[in-house]
């Protein structure tokens, strides 16, 4: 199949969409299919082709509710003229799927739209956009939602809407199948004490407060807590990080250590395998990869219930969700005592985590690889093309 991927940003740049659509295309570049992904141009972007996939990009930016800039003629235009057998819209609400709505019956070839969530669902200021989802919905092929119950696939549901199929995110066999490394030798990390990991950009949405506290309030005697996040210097959380983590230093006369890193990506992975335990208090998602990535490591996860993380706990078994509060606005935030609770009960329980761990990695290895992942869409895009 010639298969076009749309997202707005891809490969040099990182993040959960950008992952999701990068292991799809390139495992399905692996089975003989054409890929193509259309997104944002990067100054960083060396070139054209990464592993088999070809990028095409584009200078856009925007979405339907703050308006677009750049080059959206060219953009539709080559969505019509394009040669691709099935089309795959990821994420709503951002330029590259709000400009293929405008285009969709003009399109002459199968379309399919994975939401990612609908994070805007209840901001007053996208409720022009949200009235007219439900025809927006109708007119694709088939719509993809991560959870069977998250607020895209309730929408979906609540509208009538049936032509979906829900397909999970995962992790890596290629990454976390490989020997574990001496992440805690390299950072100064004891093997004797516990190692909790919480991983994820410093956009304040996250929950690293809420995970630094946590840690802070828990009853585990000398431990570390490693947060991985890329470093913004002036935005969003990285500095509130670093103060939270001196004061933990601080406050539990140094028994108690808090490491903020931005590594490369191999590095990351050897600090999933390091750990004892993961932390995953964010207050906004829609299927996050870190808690797939969390059990595929054998590392159990305590999490808020951002997102479909109630899902996968259920789906892999592979950790905890703790009491968590609803916003207006549609974000959570966790209830900082019962994730310390949490953190107690499993790091002073090795049997627990041992069960969690290896229920997680054979859900994971059974259902959850990439591999396993690009198959269901494969199958999606096949049925489409019928």
């Amino acid at each position: 199949m010639r298969i076009l991927h749309t997202v707005e940003f891809y490969r040099p740049s990182v993040g959960g969409a950008q992952e999701v659509v990068k292991q799809i295309s390139e495992e399905l570049v692996r089975r003989g299919h054409e890929v193509t992904v259309a997104t944002s141009n990067l100054p960083t972007r060396a070139s054209g082709n990464v592993a088999g996939v070809r990028i095409e990009g584009f200078s856009i930016s925007g979405n339907a509710t703050s308006g677009f800039a750049g080059e959206t003629a060219r953009y539709t235009q080559f969505l019509i003229d394009g040669n691709f057998d099935v089309m795959m819209n990821y994420a709503a609400q951002q330029w590259a799927t709000d400009l293929a709505f405008s285009v969709l019956d003009k399109v002459p070839y199968p379309k399919v739209l994975a939401p990612c969530g609908f994070s805007a669902l209840h901001d007053r200021s996208y409720a022009d956009y949200f009235r007219a989802m439900p025809d927006v919905l109708r007119r694709y092929d088939r719509l993809v939602f991560h959870s069977n119950d998250y607020r895209d696939a309730a929408f979906a549901r609540r509208h009538g809407v049936t032509n979906s199929v829900t397909i999970p995110n995962g992790a890596s066999a290629t990454e976390f199948d490989q020997p574990r490394s001496e992440f805690r030798r390299r950072h100064g990390i004891p093997a004797d004490r516990p190692m909790l990991l919480t991983v994820g950009s410093h956009t304040g949405a996250k929950g690293h407060d809420a995970a630094i506290a946590a840690f802070r309030e828990a009853k585990i005697g000398p431990a570390t807590l490693v947060v991985i996040g890329d470093e913004r210097e002036n935005a969003g959380c990285f500095r509130k990080c670093s103060r939270a983590s001196r004061h933990a230093s601080l406050f539990s006369l140094g028994r108690k250590r808090v490491v903020l890193l931005a590594p490369p990506r191999a590095e990351t992975v050897a600090a999933f395998q390091a750990a004892d335990l993961f932390l995953f208090p964010s207050n906004l998602e829609c299927s996050p990869i870190v808690l797939f990535e969390a059990a595929a490591s054998r590392t159990p996860f305590v999490a808020s219930s951002a997102g479909n993380a109630s899902e996968i706990a259920r789906w892999t078994g592979a950790g905890l969700v703790v009491p968590t509060s609803r916003k207006n606005d549609g974000t959570v935030a966790v209830a900082v005592p019962a994730m310390a609770r949490a953190i107690e009960r499993l790091i002073h329980d090795s049997v627990e985590r041992r069960r969690l761990a290896d229920a997680g990695y054979a859900a994971w290895k059974r259902s959850f690889t990439w591999e396993a992942i690009a198959t269901q869409y494969e199958r999606v895009y096949e049925a489409a093309c019928a």
